[in-house]
């Protein structure tokens, strides 16, 4: 995966290993959604680090949050399928639960090949980027070959937002 320091804001194209997530399930608006669901989602992994430590085992660093986003292209924002995602160790096999009606489930995120871009600015204003990346890919004679997704680098508050948009791709 690349490290975070070395994201360009100029389309790559790259691979990456698959990915053991802490996820949750949510549809609406990301606005709307993420509030009510981060605290399901980092109280759980949260939990499953201060437990590792407890226990004296190796702990982790809670970083990366992902959203994989497959029906953003077909319907309106308010209708939003959204993944959201938290990278946890391999070998967790359970996740304990923090807020009742929000489940955290672990699944295993598929990459390999990916095209990836750092967009830097507001959420409202990454058509252009996504674009820009859309236009990358076919120009290197490649297709999209899953669904967007986007890996959070900065809180949504931040002075400068840093967004990577990234999508599985596969040659035509």
């Amino acid at each position: 995966m690349i490290p975070r320091k070395s994201a360009k804001t100029e389309p790559q194209i790259l691979e990456m290993p698959a990915q053991k997530m802490a996820v949750v399930h949510a549809k609406g608006a990301p606005d709307k959604v993420f509030p009510e669901f981060m605290p399901a989602l980092y109280g759980s992994v949260y939990t499953l680090k201060f437990d590792l430590k407890k226990k004296g085992l190796p702990t982790f660093k809670v970083s990366g949050l992902r959203a994989r986003y497959p029906d953003a292209h077909l319907v309106p924002k308010e209708q939003w399928t959204m993944i959201i995602g938290l990278p946890v160790p391999e070998d967790t096999t359970s996740l304990p639960q923090k807020v009742p009606n929000i489940e955290v489930k672990i699944e295993p995120w598929q990459y390999g090949t990916v095209a990836q871009i750092l967009h830097l600015g507001p959420y409202d204003q990454e058509y252009a980027t996504i674009k820009r990346l859309h236009q990358f890919i076919a120009d290197n004679n490649y297709e999209i070959a899953g669904v967007h997704e986007e890996e959070y680098l900065t809180r949504p508050d931040a002075k400068v937002i840093k967004t990577i948009i990234r999508y599985p791709i596969k040659k035509k």
